[in-house]
């Protein structure tokens, strides 16, 4: 069946433009669109998406505080956090309150698709700048909780930042893409994000704005 999805983006454009891309992509429907979280609160629970592409920065309610509710009144939704520009606060507040990723707007097509696809899978996605955040966040965390990242999982994060594959980093440090996988889920349990810990994570290297 195909993903269901439903867009929440402020900017009519934009918010076309993602419908028409939803509409072009083989296994992928769009259910719903809004401009706006009020509307997008009373909506979305009535369209049963899959998955929600949200704008991080909505007027009326902040991305993250909409993602909340709506999480709260569709327990399993997973949700994309979409941002014109990178800000390592909005997009590490958005995957510690629970978002599935955090995407920028005018990523490539099939980066978006691709995006899509992996959240509705049950993994996580976010760009490399967010994935260093997080990094500090549990090495500043370990400081008093005696959490911190081992140098395999290091070494794991940097690999998937440069884009290597779990197979590939397998190969690389000789050990199975299901312990690359595992060992990656270990490292998003101990920030301990409020949504359940994704079977897989991926970083999208964006560069720097």
């Amino acid at each position: 069946m195909a993903v269901r999805i439903s867009v929440v983006e402020e900017n009519d454009e934009l918010r076309a433009s993602l419908v028409a891309l939803l509409k072009g992509a083989p296994g992928l429907h769009c259910v719903g669109s809004h401009g706006n979280a009020r509307e997008a609160l009373q909506k979305i629970p009535l369209e049963y998406p899959d998955v929600v592409l949200m704008d991080v920065h909505l007027q009326d309610i902040s991305g993250v505080e909409c993602m909340t509710r709506l999480k709260s009144r569709v327990p399993g939704l997973r949700i994309l956090m979409l941002a014109r520009y990178e800000h390592s606060d909005a997009g590490f507040d958005s995957i510690r309150a629970g978002a599935s990723g955090y995407l920028l707007k005018h990523a490539p097509a099939g980066e978006m698709i691709e995006a899509i696809e992996h959240v509705h899978a049950g993994g996580a996605t976010m760009t490399m700048r967010i994935a260093r955040k997080v990094i500090d966040h549990v090495c500043k965390k370990g400081k008093s909780k005696g959490l911190k990242l081992t140098s395999r999982e290091q070494e794991i994060i940097e690999l998937i930042g440069k884009g290597y594959s779990h197979k590939e980093i397998g190969q690389l440090l000789a050990m199975s893409a299901s312990t690359a996988r595992a060992r990656l889920q270990s490292v998003y349990n101990k920030l301990q994000v409020k949504s359940r810990a994704p079977r897989i994570l991926r970083f999208h290297k964006r560069p720097s704005v």
